[in-house]
């Protein structure tokens, strides 16, 4: 009987015990895995903890632009070796000059190496009208005015120190400043717009406002920059002719250990349609017929190694100006590659007693120039850059990248003409071909 006792009294304590195991158990929370960062306790439960960022603007709200979608897309099935487009007036404005000065008459006032603000002060001792310096001048200016407007004289002394003036008249005041703000208006065509603004990007101008609805271009800058835009604009009232080039940039990849072998080309097109070669520091630019476009390209590498887009885009420059392309503003996403960027200076017109496009096609990176190339072709020729290696991007001393991994740039370089508005409709592009493509360029010329 005792022994009964004893295994009940035995089975209620190992009860008991399971009841406040599976009670503090119930209690205490458990945890598949935990880890100990930097005496914090990490577990799936956790809230992530993040280091403090800088204030600086996000990746992709850097690299968004309305600019892109125009820029960076090609329609390689709908592309015109020659097109036609409407002379427009482009005109830019200064912002910013205020009320319209006092109608006060100048006359027998003579001023020598004085601050434009010295200058003013003292032609404007005796009335109520006060000059303010908003922005360092340095220039000394000396000249005399035998007669004038007031208006007409603060406009010369300020153009002879640099400086901008705008007159607040509420407050009577003269302000000065040696930087501007300016707006572009633009005409309606998007190939000159785009034109306009890669012109003012090869003369290194970042800073532009586009309102692609307005059709205005709004930016800041100095008296260089005032001219240099100036000088722009004149060109291109000028220029008979613009040039474009619509690119397509690969990376390849040899399915073998070996190099591709470019001579196959030769059999594979036709050596009349591989027209020059042309070696560079590194690589080398094959100038090639029609038959060789981005379909044939893409086809014959894919016979010997994976091909991999990585930016796609177009540029236009007036007839002898030049610009540029950033391979990263029109990639896919970030590769090695990206930090790349084709410069382009372009004429099309006589060559050697033949009209050719001219061409310099740079390549550029933050390190420097990495080659060059000098291109005569023909309207209706491409150009494919070869054996430019991938490795040329690497950083780090060792990679994943295979040493036969290379850069492929597909160029196609067009024509834009610019003619009167009247003579644009007589004009139709698709016809613009063989015979009649020589007849209306020389009719140009």
């Amino acid at each position: 009987m005792k022994k009964i006792n004893l295994f009940l009294l035995a089975m209620f304590s190992v009860t008991v015990v399971a009841c406040a195991n599976q009670q503090r158990q119930e209690q205490v929370p458990q945890y598949d895995t935990i880890n100990v960062v930097e005496n914090f306790v990490i577990d799936e439960n956790s809230v992530p903890i993040f280091p403090k960022k800088a204030a600086l603007t996000t990746d992709t709200a850097q690299r968004f632009s309305i600019e892109l979608p125009k820029r960076c897309t090609v329609d390689w099935d709908n592309q015109n070796v020659v097109s036609v487009v409407p002379h427009e007036k482009i005109e830019m404005v200064r912002l910013g000059v205020g009320d319209a000065l006092p109608e006060l008459v100048v006359s027998d006032y003579e001023f020598k190496q004085l601050s434009v603000k010295e200058a003013l002060d003292k032609l404007l001792e005796g009335t109520d009208i006060s000059v303010i310096e908003d922005g360092e001048l340095t220039d000394k200016i000396s000249g005399t005015v035998s007669s004038g407007n007031l208006a007409d004289t603060v406009e010369l002394m300020a153009k002879m120190g640099r400086a901008y003036y705008s007159y607040d008249a509420e407050n009577a005041e003269i302000h000065l400043d040696n930087r501007a703000k300016w707006m572009i208006k633009m005409p309606k065509n998007e190939n000159i717009i785009m034109a306009l603004l890669d012109a003012m990007h090869g003369a290194d101008m970042r800073n532009l406002l586009v309102d692609w609805q307005d059709k205005t271009v709004v930016f800041e800058g100095n008296y260089q920059t005032e001219r240099e835009v100036t000088k722009i604009i004149s060109e291109f009232a000028s220029k008979k002719y613009m040039l474009a080039w619509d690119i397509d940039v690969y990376r390849v990849y040899p399915r073998t250990d070996n190099p591709i072998i470019w001579m196959n080309l030769l059999p594979a097109f036709g050596d009349k349609n591989i027209k020059m070669s042309i070696p560079g520091v590194v690589g080398r630019a094959l100038v090639v017929g029609p038959e060789i476009n981005t379909k044939t390209l893409q086809e014959f590498l894919s016979q010997q190694a994976n091909v991999v887009l990585i930016s796609q885009g177009q540029f236009i420059i007036p007839n002898g100006w030049q610009s540029r392309f950033d391979i990263g503003q029109c990639s896919k996403e970030d590769r090695l590659e990206t930090d790349l960027i084709i410069g382009a200076t372009g004429t099309y017109g006589d060559f050697g007693g033949t009209d050719k496009i001219d061409a310099k096609i740079v390549l550029r990176t933050s390190n420097g120039e990495l080659s060059s190339f000098n291109i005569p072709s023909s309207i209706g020729d491409n150009y494919v850059i070869i054996g430019i290696p991938t490795h040329s991007f690497v950083t780090t001393p060792e990679t994943l990248i295979s040493p036969f991994a290379e850069l492929v740039v597909f160029m196609s370089p067009r024509l834009i003409s610019i003619v009167e508005e009247t003579d644009v409709q007589s004009v139709n592009p698709d016809q613009l071909v063989g015979d009649a493509l020589r007849a209306f360029l020389s009719e140009e010329d």
